[in-house]
């Protein structure tokens, strides 16, 4: 059985989904604090899910996983990852995260489960010195929470010396679309992802695009999207990796293509089939020009592509918009 924490969430719902559809066993470690419990009732409609309501912070909760269930395998995608919210409040991200994080891999410890797949992020590289950012650029975060996941990266290497926990850690760039039928995707409150946003615009809230004289091709920021569906597929992957004997490793995964605002923002309108309004607004500080990810490692050792691109991700993510509107309008007329 795969342990997948924070499985209720936008990333973790669609690698329980794709784990399950491959006839894993799955259980599910999720406070619900982010994640949604509608998006556990779909997941247990495609295969055999366990799902536990906890929370990390609580040792003898996450133990009581382990207790009951034979674990093979642990998925951590459980954290708090909203940057401007650490920046604001950091003692919140680095209890939540790093100690939750060691009541996980001490109960991993207990009961003798050896590998784990890390839900990273390109944040633990902080600002680019060049592009496409590869696995050997220099790690300075610049927010409280790139510093935690690049602490809970420096952990799992120590955890591999001292107790041979072999961990995978997979450094997401920018994630985007939702599942090909609509059946999950993304659902934050509040939604701070650009493509959602753009999506949601209408005549009473206007999209706002912060920035537009960045040194790029049209003034915009330019970043790396990668879809959802194929990062849920290279979390497959590691897991192989791991299951086959690979050693502790890193992988950024992206696309190694990048698209700036405004492109987004065209294919959010040709998607939608109308124009979206639209403000533009002054920069914002500490967002880089540029943030591309060189994936070539992942390619040759994981054996992983990503195959979907830009405007498939948007119009998953547009269905599964609607989809999301539907539910709450009929929630109300209930």
């Amino acid at each position: 059985m795969i342990l997948v924490t924070g499985g209720a969430g936008y990333i973790g719902s669609h690698l329980v989904l794709g784990l399950l559809e491959r006839g894993e066993d799955v259980a599910v470690f999720d406070s619900l604090e982010v994640g949604h419990i509608e998006t556990i009732e779909t997941l247990k409609k495609y295969g055999n899910l366990k799902f536990v309501q906890g929370n990390l912070k609580n040792l003898d909760e996450i133990r009581g996983v382990f207790l009951v269930n034979k674990i093979d395998a642990v998925v951590h995608f459980a954290a708090y990852s909203q940057v401007a919210e650490s920046v604001k409040n950091p003692q919140k991200y680095y209890y939540n995260n790093i100690y939750g994080t060691l009541n996980l891999l001490n109960a991993m410890l207990e009961f003798n489960v050896k590998q784990i797949v890390f839900s990273s992020t390109a944040a633990v590289y902080g600002e680019p010195s060049y592009t496409p950012i590869d696995e050997n650029h220099p790690q300075i975060p610049v927010n409280p929470y790139g510093n935690s996941k690049l602490m809970i990266e420096k952990i799992l290497d120590d955890y591999d010396r001292a107790y041979n926990l072999k961990s995978v850690r997979l450094r997401y760039f920018n994630v985007a679309g939702a599942d090909s039928e609509a059946r999950i995707g993304e659902w934050h409150e509040p939604e701070t992802h650009l493509i959602p946003n753009v999506l949601k615009a209408d005549s009473e809230k206007k999209f706002q695009m912060y920035g537009t004289d960045y040194n790029t091709k049209d003034g915009t920021c330019i970043r790396d999207y990668i879809n959802v569906e194929d990062l849920a597929q290279a979390h497959i992957k590691a897991l192989e990796y791991l299951k086959n004997g690979g050693e502790t490793n890193y992988f950024n995964l992206g696309t190694n293509e990048g698209n700036s605002v405004k492109e987004v923002f065209e294919i959010c309108q040709k998607v939608k089939g109308c124009d979206i309004p639209l403000e533009i607004c002054p920069k914002r500080p500490g967002d880089p020009a540029i943030l591309i990810a060189d994936n070539k490692k992942a390619k040759t050792v994981l054996s992983w592509q990503p195959e979907k691109d830009l405007e498939y991700s948007v119009k998953t993510a547009y269905e599964w918009e609607k989809s999301i509107r539907l539910q709450r309008l009929t929630h109300r007329l209930r």
